[in-house]
């Protein structure tokens, strides 16, 4: 989970989404609207039978503001939390579970402020077949192994190894999440090649002037910023409230202007991210280019 608002638990509730599952939370920033809800995550996690342990990521502080909310309003956990804490000395890799990495970098807000990227697992190369007939592999649970990254053994003793019939490794998909912060190397570094970026757009173009003293984006900026970083698709988030549904249409246009895969995002909305289809050879090759 990223960030956690006010009233999240009751969010998740209506999403249908389970909590007792959850085991990490990455916060951005210690402001209100991005924290305040994490003390009812905790509690309504609480109510799981044995939910399991659980890390909270996040700025310097956020360890201080859990702790002394669980001190102050004298709840009990039936389970461990252990913290990461973003400092100077830092690794870009903040937490990492399954060959999976959430990454994080620094933004640029009024107060410190951290973005997030998901970066899946590799995936094994797309599977030769021709090349595992032609190596003798019979068709069955051994094409299973070397499509897992796995070496079989042939009934004359030879070794197939998984490169022997993979090709190059594939990326996993990659999601961005980044509130709250003007445009800065820090977002484009995040969303580099991303996948799927979840990135605020809060004031539209003609409230600029206001945007760069609270130090928001506009949507245009967002856009902006995806569109040269590589991203794919671009979801808006953090609108401000003084925007109506009647608004979105605007907002969405003027994103648009400068990245056509941009929308604006709604609570409880999903999307699907499909596999990337580039090996990492093509990857590479096109960035030089």
């Amino acid at each position: 989970m990223f960030d956690a608002g006010e009233g999240i638990q009751l969010a998740l509730k209506r999403g249908g989404l389970g909590i007792c599952s959850l085991d990490a939370v990455a916060i951005s920033h210690l402001h209100a609207d991005h924290v305040l809800g994490l003390p009812g995550i905790m509690m309504f996690r609480a109510q799981c039978d044995d939910p399991g342990p659980l890390t909270i990521i996040g700025p310097p502080g956020i360890e201080r503001f859990v702790l002394h909310t669980i001190q102050d309003l004298k709840y009990r956990l039936n389970y461990s939390i252990s913290f990461v804490e973003w400092s100077k000395t830092s690794s870009d890799t903040a937490w990492s579970w399954n060959g999976h990495a959430l990454k994080w970098n620094t933004l640029s807000h009024s107060t410190f402020c951290l973005g997030y990227r998901i970066e899946e697992a590799l995936r094994p190369g797309k599977f030769d077949l021709k090349r595992a007939i032609e190596l003798g592999v019979p068709n069955g649970p051994l094409f299973g192994k070397l499509q897992n990254g796995k070496q079989v053994e042939l009934e004359d003793g030879r070794i197939i190894k998984p490169n022997d019939v993979l090709g190059t490794p594939r990326r996993g998909r990659i999601v961005v999440f980044a509130t709250d912060t003007q445009p800065c190397p820090g977002l484009a570094a995040l969303c580099h090649n991303a996948d799927l970026a979840f990135v605020e757009g809060m004031f539209a173009e003609q409230h600029a002037k206001e945007a760069a003293k609270k130090k928001h984006m506009t949507v245009s900026q967002a856009a902006q910023t995806a569109f040269t970083a590589g991203t794919k698709e671009l979801v808006l988030v953090h609108i401000s409230p003084r925007y109506t549904y009647e608004d979105e249409r605007t907002l969405k246009e003027q994103a648009q202007a400068h990245f056509p895969n941009a929308c604006i995002g709604r609570g409880l909305q999903t999307f699907t991210v499909p596999l990337p289809s580039c090996s990492l050879e093509k990857k590479t090759a096109t960035k030089t280019l």
